[in-house]
């Protein structure tokens, strides 16, 4: 190997020796300690010394601090962490990210980014592909699903309001979703100027997913009234239950009445790489734009979101801008800025690429099914115990119930704060219940049976 030259470089690989230690460090833990004790905020600065100063600090306590922090962190790829809407890692793809780190490019331009631009659009034609979206589709990353749902709806206003980017908006814009849908999207319309109020959560049925004829209902009210609907929210597997909403259906409804059609698939847009289980995806064909997370279900270190429109039109009309001192060389096709929110992106495509070119599409499907595939087997764990009060249903990566009665906010809290296991409860209606997430790709049964083997043992002492 040649050797290094330069202090920096130098440095830099001590650096990095240093984080391989860390790394370790934190690996051994997880494995022994899959559940981080529990420091109460109170209690941080005289448990741990991350108090900043004038002075420098000396490495050797410097190095200290950094392992005690480490494994004072919540461990949200263990095995026994259930608790949100993403977990565990691929290798493969934590590469990727500490590759981009390292690489430090901002994904505005061509000139900037290079090789890094025809990653970031081959990920996105293949998603395409995967979509079945038309040619004129393309896409970008954001810096999450809240983001994402935001240009979905900004690129829906602009459409429907096309003086609206330069005058304002002229129309009184509303906007609709189910109740059981992502909380940005009440968020998003203030931010997009339609505000809150012109939000409508359309009622749900009894498996979580939008109910149709109450969303025509309240369309054809809007409009009776005066208002002009311009976007409709759909999505791929809701937060609580992990429903799917009926695409097909209400892209018919979306066409009726000229409107957007966006689907959040931050949490199980992933089946879209599964021959199995795409078919949950049906009509998603039809959407104007779809959004989802690899940094969810696949694994990909966060933050990793993609969102593609089925015409590259509204991306470059609502985030197109001119700035001379940035886009200086090659086409708008390359210069990716141009159809971003963000200007000085960092490079998230290389992380969710270089685990897609390792393991190929079939192995992401894999990823997938071995998840679903686990949330069937804990519900029918918990279907087949008189112990336990079942809220979910087939065909979701979310298994929702109660123990013995337990109320579920009580039993969730003492878990954690026990440091025995980190899972949230939720509610659906008139019910609250544990809600258990399966987003660790990594995972096995033996897994599942040691998370209800915690739950029992630990609820039939302590509660």
């Amino acid at each position: 190997m040649q050797k290094i030259s330069g202090e920096t470089d130098s440095l830099m690989l001590n650096e990095l020796e240093k984080f391989r230690e860390l790394a370790e460090n934190l690996l051994t833990d997880e494995a022994d300690n899959p559940v981080s004790e529990r420091i109460a905020y109170e209690e941080l600065h005289d448990r741990i010394d991350i108090a900043l100063s004038d002075a420098a600090t000396e490495d050797g306590a410097y190095y200290e601090t950094l392992n005690q922090v480490l494994l004072a962190t919540p461990k949200t790829s263990s095995k026994l962490f259930f608790n949100q809407l993403f977990g565990g890692r691929q290798p493969k793809a934590v590469l990727g990210d500490l590759l981009a780190v390292m690489l430090n490019n901002s994904m505005a331009t061509y000139k900037v980014a290079g090789v890094q631009v025809g990653i970031e659009k081959e990920v996105i034609r293949n998603v395409i592909g995967q979509l079945n979206f038309p040619t004129t589709a393309d896409g970008t990353f954001a810096a999450g699903g809240s983001m994402t749902n935001f240009m979905a709806m900004l690129m829906a206003r602009d459409k429907a309001d096309e003086g609206g980017r330069f005058g304002g908006i002229q129309q009184n814009l509303t906007a609709y979703t189910s109740v059981e849908g992502h909380y940005s999207i009440e968020k998003n319309a203030s931010f997009a100027g339609i505000g809150r109020d012109n939000v409508r959560h359309i009622p749900s049925d009894a498996m979580g997913r939008m109910n149709l004829t109450e969303l025509d209902k309240a369309i054809a009210a809007d409009i009776a009234s005066g208002k002009r609907p311009f976007f409709v929210n759909a999505t791929a597997g809701t937060t609580v239950l992990g429903a799917f909403d009926p695409f097909a259906e209400i892209a018919k409804i979306a066409k009726k009445y000229d409107m957007w059609f966006h689907i959040d698939g931050a949490y199980t847009g992933v089946a879209m790489f599964s021959d199995r289980r795409n078919t949950l995806l049906a009509g998603a064909e039809h959407s104007d734009s779809f959004s989802f997370n690899p940094h969810k279900m696949l694994g990909t270190p966060m933050a990793c979101s993609i969102i593609v429109a089925r015409d590259r039109k509204y991306l470059l009309d609502t985030f197109s801008n001119s700035a001379d001192y940035l886009y200086q060389t090659d086409q708008d096709e390359l210069n990716l800025g141009k159809m971003s929110l963000q200007c000085g992106r960092r490079n998230d495509a290389l992380k969710f690429w270089a685990l897609w070119k390792s393991v190929g599409t079939s192995g992401l499907a894999e990823i997938v099914d071995r998840q679903f595939d686990l949330a069937a087997f804990a519900l029918d764990y918990v279907k087949n115990n008189p112990d336990y009060t079942v809220f979910s249903h087939e065909d979701s990566a979310s298994v929702c119930f109660n123990y013995k009665g337990i109320p579920a906010n009580k039993l969730c809290t003492a878990l954690y704060e026990s440091n025995e296991l980190m899972v949230g409860f939720g509610q659906f209606k008139d019910d609250e219940f544990v809600r258990l997430v399966i987003v660790n790709g990594t995972m096995e049964k033996k897994d599942i049976v040691r998370f209800f083997a915690a739950l029992e043992n630990f609820a039939n002492k302590a509660l």
